[in-house]
């Protein structure tokens, strides 16, 4: 579960960088980075509990 986080947290900030750099979208891409540090937070903090 810890490493599928991790892979959507970089989906998301891939899609972030591509957004900002390239198509300027607007808002959306605010959610999607605000999506993707949200999702490698949990990663981080599950993983912190596990252990």
């Amino acid at each position: 579960m810890r490493s599928l986080l991790y892979i959507i947290a970089v989906i998301l900030v891939i899609g972030w960088a591509i957004g900002e750099f390239a198509y300027s979208a607007g808002g959306i891409i605010y959610v999607l980075l605000v999506l993707a540090v949200i999702s490698f937070l949990l990663g981080f903090i599950r993983s912190g509990s596990s252990v």
